[in-house]
């Protein structure tokens, strides 16, 4: 599995954000989801070497991610909520950047090859300032990109996209799923139905549910992902 996480548990004084979540990962989309606050983003932080856990363990690709943290990132591409980049940079030269400091080969042949995959070429010479919130999220997707890590982890990586963009995006997280391991974390139901092969459902810090989505409905009637997901979340 590329992701491995065992009773992990994170603290802020007496609050747990997270506790005692363990879940495996390989290959697909897993579709991770809770409510605002259940320790989606703080498990996400923790698995990308951000912030250390209080107790337990978690791995990508066989490294530990606090005694093997830079190998962790060797193999991970992160986009978080807030999608850092910078306003001044060209797109372009933002990317050349980035592929400088994962000391990428033929970095100019990779920067082409992944301004092609997310759509990016019209935009490609225009400073990030200058570029509408869904475009910036295309960057900030290229730069979780460049250097094909096996594992990505995307916090809402389709916010701020219009319907036509969206379904690019969308078939882009499915086509990569293919090879390699993704936690997509969204609060679009409509989204997790249309890619994502694996859902963990997370509550209060807690894991609620973790099954294929097929599988997650049919032990729910065949409801929706949101009635499934309102069950077990609200005044749980």
């Amino acid at each position: 599995m590329s992701i491995q996480v065992k009773a992990l548990t994170k603290l802020y004084g007496d609050q747990k954000a997270v506790d005692s979540i363990s879940f495996n990962a390989g290959p697909g989309v897993l579709g991770f989801l809770g409510p605002n606050g259940a320790g989606k983003s703080t498990t996400m932080k923790i698995l990308t070497g951000f912030i250390p856990q209080t107790s337990g363990t978690a791995s990508v690709c066989g490294y530990d991610v606090v005694t093997q943290s830079l190998e962790v990132r060797r193999h991970i591409g992160y986009l978080p909520e807030s999608n850092p980049l910078y306003p001044d940079m060209y797109v372009k030269e933002s990317l050349g950047f980035i592929a400088g400091i994962h000391q990428i080969q033929e970095p100019e042949k990779r920067i082409a090859n992944i301004i092609e995959q997310t759509g990016l070429g019209p935009e490609q010479h225009k400073k990030i300032a200058q570029l509408s919130k869904g475009y910036r999220q295309r960057v900030g997707l290229a730069q979780a990109l460049l250097h094909n890590p096996d594992v990505l982890i995307l916090d809402e990586p389709t916010s701020g996209l219009d319907p036509n963009q969206l379904i690019g995006i969308r078939q882009l997280i499915t086509d990569l799923g293919k090879t390699k391991t993704i936690i997509l974390s969204t609060h679009i139901m409509q989204e997790v139905e249309a890619v994502c092969n694996q859902v963990i459902i997370i509550n209060k810090g807690k894991i609620v549910a973790d099954d294929t989505l097929h599988n997650l409905r049919a032990k729910n009637n065949n409801t929706t992902l949101e009635q499934i997901f309102i069950a077990l979340t609200v005044g749980n």
